[in-house]
């Protein structure tokens, strides 16, 4: 019987280590919206800094590579019934840098508008599993760095700057929704941007940029 009461103790004490070490609640779910420079990495660096805090977090990664607005929308209208399963309870959309491109991808400013307005009023139908309509935050996207990749060129990279990242901003403040700097991390750091593709140090950068922007609330 002492045994019996020593080993019941025993095993309420690790419980309650365990559970004080272990995330609480019901955690988030998380989805992250754009194109590759979402697919590519920082979901898995978002994933690890959400548990590092102590967050139950399951990140979904939805980027999806080389999509411009418009793409990204119609991927969203054709699988929506799938997607809207997912019940996020925060969406990360970061999208632009193909719809910049000088081939066949280039979207003019206005129809970028316009679609990204679309993709937010998809987002908008979803429900969190507490059925809420999910936070929204939306990114300003990076400068395009000098390169010689095809299909993008000087006027892409003043696009940046004078067109897209503003137009963000615009739909961010009719629509009430938070803006998050992707772009100036970039600026300050534009050695983590060799390419139109950050280095891997860079989608860790984006991450705990993020990180930030959900801290007031998780």
């Amino acid at each position: 019987m002492k045994f019996r009461a020593g080993r019941w103790l025993f095993l309420v004490v690790v419980a309650l280590l365990i559970s004080g070490c272990a995330p609480s609640g019901r955690g988030i779910i998380v989805f992250c919206a754009g194109d590759s420079i979402t697919a590519a990495a920082y979901p898995h660096f978002l994933q690890r800094i959400l548990n590092r805090d102590g967050i139950a977090a399951r990140v979904l990664n939805y980027g999806r590579s080389g999509y411009t607005s418009g793409e990204y929308l119609n991927f969203l209208v054709k699988y929506r019934a799938k997607l809207i399963e997912e019940k996020p309870d925060v969406v990360l959309l970061e999208l632009g840098t193909n719809d910049l491109r000088t081939d066949r991808d280039f979207t003019p400013t206005e129809k970028f508008r316009a679609n990204m307005k679309g993709i937010l009023g998809v987002f908008r139908t979803f429900r969190s599993r507490s059925g809420r309509i999910p936070t929204i935050l939306i990114a300003t996207i990076p400068d395009i760095p000098e390169t010689r990749l095809a299909n993008f060129s000087a006027e892409s990279a003043r696009r940046v700057q004078a067109e897209i990242n503003p137009a963000i901003r615009e739909i961010a403040a009719g629509e009430g929704i938070k803006v998050v700097d992707q772009h100036a991390v970039f600026v300050r750091r534009p050695d983590l941007l060799p390419e139109v593709h950050p280095a891997r140090d860079g989608y860790r950068l984006m991450a705990e940029t993020w990180r930030e922007a959900l801290r007031p609330r998780y």
